[in-house]
């Protein structure tokens, strides 16, 4: 799943290569995707876009006041073209979602896809980015400056659940999810099954420094890389995530996982849990 540093990454390309260019046509091709009728796709149409942003993990294209906002869920991704197909797309069981081709040059513009059968793209038409739900719950930017250790304190102050849940909860911080909240909990050496109100100050400062130099090390990466190599990119940049049976690049130790039913997270034993294996089940206890 596309998580900030991706669509960070995703969002300055864009910017680079749309910002002052015409949209031609809009064309839906998978349309559970488009969420939003009011104003219509054919709306950006003539419309030149103003700016790319982020809010989250959603991407913003501004186009005169009229916001083509994107998530890209678990399997969704942008492709640029500098050659379009000149036929339009037609519907079908492809990954194809939406096709936006700009006006000049001639023939260049994107492919929002989707792969895999759980469809759960989402492409709103908006004026306002707060008209869509997602990012009207948001909760702060964790590489936005307003981010700060206090505001982060707050934020755990009274939280009762599972340190792992409240960095992939979206209204809490936005941005991160399943990835790179194993990221930032192994750079801190930290149990995903901690309890957020139970960290001690020192703790607090540690986490919140690596949610900083994990973002943005990833981002950093990232930086000028063409948008068909930063798949590869962040698979290659993650320590522990993805990694179950494979050493631990700090301390060598086997690196652990435990599933759900549709997802899992991935830990090292001896830089974050003492040593001691977490239940591979659906509980915040450790196996005795």
């Amino acid at each position: 799943m596309p998580e900030l540093p991706e669509v960070e990454s995703l969002s300055r390309f864009l910017g680079e290569h749309v910002v002052g260019r015409t949209v031609a046509r809009v064309h839906p091709v998978a349309i559970h995707a488009l969420k939003t009728y009011d104003p219509p796709l054919t709306a950006l149409e003539g419309r030149a876009f103003d700016r790319v942003t982020r809010h989250g993990k959603f991407l913003d294209l501004d186009a005169g006041g009229v916001h083509l906002v994107m998530h890209l869920a678990r399997a969704g991704w942008v492709r640029w073209s500098e050659r379009l197909p000149d036929t339009p797309p037609r519907p079908g069981k492809g990954p194809l979602a939406l096709r936006v081709r700009l006006t000049e040059p001639e023939g260049t513009g994107f492919d929002v896809t989707e792969a895999g059968t759980q469809k759960r793209l989402a492409v709103h038409v908006v004026r306002d980015p707060l008209e869509v739900p997602g990012i009207a719950r948001l909760g702060p930017d964790p590489l936005a400056e307003s981010f700060t250790p206090a505001v982060f304190t707050g934020l755990l102050a009274g939280e009762r659940r599972q340190i792992k849940g409240v960095l992939r909860d979206q209204s809490m911080i936005a941005g991160i999810g399943n990835a790179y909240s194993d990221e930032i909990l192994h750079v801190a050496r930290m149990s995903p099954f901690r309890l957020a109100a139970k960290l001690s100050d020192e703790e607090v400062a540690v986490l919140y420094a690596a949610i900083g130099s994990t973002l943005t090390d990833a981002v950093e990466r990232a930086r000028g890389l063409a948008l068909r190599d930063l798949k590869a990119e962040k698979k290659s940049g993650l320590r522990v995530h993805g990694r179950a049976g494979e050493p631990c690049p700090v301390c060598g130790d086997t690196i652990r996982e435990v599933s759900y039913s549709d997802s899992s997270m991935q830990y090292c034993p001896t830089c974050q849990t003492g040593g001691k294996i977490l239940a591979d089940r659906r509980m915040s206890r450790l196996l005795k």
